[in-house]
């Protein structure tokens, strides 16, 4: 495991960790945090460190204005384009067959993100549909100074008007059906954030190899589920991952 640094396309400095198997690889996994978080989450830190256990390495990194990263305004776009960076990163130094996971937001970001080339994702609780209501408070920062902050955990995060706009506007289809490499969805039950519904409507613009797993009592964070939910995703990437 080792910490490092990367520029994105508006060159700041993005800070991940790589956990690195025992032999050496080209097989590589991008995690992608969710909405006010980094990627010392520690679930994606587990997840992590069990994907290197087997033969994958893998980067958990912070978005720009997130965690070690630099850059303040964040938006799906930015966000989308540092997955991109972080993909070039791998690519350059010899990682060819790259997969991606994605959280929440972080999902949404990996579908963003994705090319031809990425053989596979997995999404847990992810966002695909847009979202036409916000907290009111947030509505008051956005009249009364063009963006919103948001406090978690003693950080602030800062999401201009440009970032809300981005969610409204998404069309679940439209970016759906340019993936053709087997994803894996899994939901929880009662996920009172990202409906439930939100996930089985996404299945009919996915390839046939697609799956969507249900959790059983699950909520949006998944934390008391978080063995089935690893398994399930080392299960996945185990299955499409390794060469034909």
């Amino acid at each position: 495991m080792e910490k490092i640094s990367f520029q994105n396309k508006r060159g700041k400095k993005l800070v991940g960790i790589l956990h690195l198997p025992k032999e050496k690889t080209n097989l590589a996994i991008i995690i992608s945090h969710g909405f006010g978080a980094n990627k010392d989450s520690p679930p994606l830190i587990r997840l992590a460190e069990t994907l290197s256990k087997d033969r994958f390495a893998v980067l958990r990194f912070d978005f720009g204005g997130c965690g070690e990263s630099e850059d303040s305004e964040i938006t799906l776009k930015n966000q989308a384009d540092d997955i991109k960076s972080a993909i070039d990163y791998l690519r350059n130094n010899g990682y060819m067959r790259i997969g991606l996971l994605g959280e929440s937001v972080g999902g949404l970001n990996s579908i963003l993100a994705y090319d031809e080339e990425i053989k596979v994702l997995v999404l847990w609780s992810p966002e695909t549909k847009a979202r036409t209501s916000f907290r009111e408070d947030w509505k008051q920062q956005l009249n009364e100074r063009g963006f919103v902050i948001y406090e978690k955990d003693g950080k602030e995060y800062k999401f201009p008007r440009e970032y809300f706009k981005e969610r409204q506007s998404m069309k679940q289809e439209e970016i759906l059906t340019k993936i053709k490499s087997p994803v894996l969805i899994i939901h929880g039950q009662k996920d009172h954030l990202v409906p439930l519904e939100h996930s089985i409507e996404a299945m009919q613009y996915l390839s046939e190899e697609s799956k969507l797993a249900i959790v059983k009592d699950g909520d949006h964070e998944l934390d008391d589920k978080m063995d089935e939910v690893i398994s399930l995703s080392v299960e996945w990437f185990e299955k499409y991952m390794t060469p034909e």
